[in-house]
């Protein structure tokens, strides 16, 4: 039996978007720290930590947002 692709609503593409740029976000910021020790640059690391933060707080309200919507 084919299955018939399902297409996401605009609401719960919003809350998928902030999961996802947070998680981008965390490895954005992964890298800048990996870049950072080994150039020896400690504003790139503080960067990439902030990066990582940021990315972690976005991907836990996309979280939120998805438990209020009851997923």
């Amino acid at each position: 039996m084919a299955r018939t692709p399902q297409v996401a609503s605009a609401e719960e593409t919003d809350m998928d978007k902030d999961r996802i740029e947070g998680s981008a976000k965390v490895v954005k910021g992964k890298v800048k720290v990996a870049a950072g020790k080994v150039l020896g640059d400690a504003k790139l690391q503080a960067e990439g930590q902030a990066d990582k933060v940021e990315g972690k707080i976005q991907n836990a309200v996309g979280g939120v947002k998805d438990s209020l919507k009851g997923e």
